[in-house]
């Protein structure tokens, strides 16, 4: 049981890594961090049934932190949107320096 949820959750994590690094959509990118987050997670629950409860607290942390996150990151999308029309990230340079 371990093994495969290890599996899925290393294919879960190369998926959102390879959203992040070949789309160019905001949007998608977000969703592609949080797919990583969540693989994260997934692996964290499977150690935690063999090595103890930690596994899950630390879960638990990482399901808040993803919540603010989201909550700030779709606020900047937003606001880029208003400002730029469009959510594709080779279009603006607003949060570069």
């Amino acid at each position: 049981m371990l093994v495969e949820a290890l599996v899925l959750s290393a294919l879960l994590f190369v998926i959102g890594t390879v959203g992040v690094l070949v789309r160019r959509n905001a949007i998608i990118m977000f969703l592609s961090i949080e797919l990583m987050l969540n693989a994260v997670n997934l692996s964290f629950v499977a150690f935690s049934r063999y090595l103890g409860i930690e596994g899950q607290l630390y879960v638990f942390f990482v399901m808040t932190v993803a919540a603010a996150e989201a909550a700030v990151g779709l606020a900047i999308i937003i606001a880029v949107f208003r400002h730029y029309e469009t959510v594709n990230v080779d279009n603006f340079n607003l949060l570069k320096w």
